[in-house]
C-alpha cells in the first residue's frame, strides 16, 4: 500500500470521477428509455418532468466528473514525466 497522501487523495478523486461518470451516463440512458416509453405510450407531464430531471441531474453530475477525470489523468501523466500527451 502506498503511504503518500497525495497519491491516496488522487486515487480517491479518480474513483469519485469514475462513479460520477457512471451515474451521469446512467441518468442519460434512463432518460432515453423514459423518452421512448413516453413516445410508445402517452407522453404525459410526468414523463416530461422525469426527462428534464434526469437530464439536469446527468449534466450536473457528468460535467464535473469528466473534468475531474482529466485532471487526475494529467496529474498522473505529470508524475510519470509524460507532458501533454495530446499535443498536436
Amino acid at each position: 500500500m502506498n503511504d503518500d497522501p497525495v497519491l491516496a487523495r488522487r486515487a480517491r478523486l479518480g474513483r469519485l470521477a469514475t462513479f460520477g461518470q457512471r451515474l451521469g451516463y446512467l441518468c442519460y440512458g434512463v432518460a432515453i428509455v423514459v423518452f421512448v416509453a413516453g413516445l410508445a405510450g402517452t407522453f404525459s407531464a410526468a414523463v416530461a418532468t422525469t426527462l428534464v430531471a434526469l437530464l439536469v441531474v446527468g449534466s450536473v453530475v457528468l460535467a464535473p466528473s469528466i473534468v475531474l477525470h482529466h485532471a487526475v489523468e494529467a496529474a498522473d501523466d505529470e508524475d510519470a514525466g509524460r507532458r501533454n500527451r495530446h499535443a498536436r
